[in-house]
């Protein structure tokens, strides 16, 4: 669906805009004076979804560990370990 708005209406519902863009499919010819000067319309994401019954043959595609297995283990304790803190308070004071 292609809809025609002003760019001061663009600018003041922008929120919107982007909302019915994302979830609706809508395409927006912006308009300044009467006149189109921009669109704004969905990206076309071509995303390749698995489903979980692909799952098991992912997984046994993936690369073994083998004898690095307990040397990735012991990385990932280390980087558990030493995560830095969480800073307290307002951050923006």
């Amino acid at each position: 669906m292609e809809k025609r708005i002003s760019a001061t209406r663009a600018v003041r519902d922008f929120s919107e805009v982007l909302n019915t863009i994302k979830f609706k499919g809508v395409h927006y010819i912006i308009e300044r004076g009467g006149k189109p000067v921009a669109t704004m319309n969905p990206i076309d994401e071509k995303t390749d979804f698995k489903t979980l019954g692909e799952l098991k043959a992912l997984l046994k595609k993936l690369p073994r560990l083998d004898e690095e297995l307990e040397s990735f283990v012991s990385d990932l304790e280390d980087i558990y370990k030493n995560q830095p803190l969480m800073a307290k308070g307002d951050l923006w004071e």
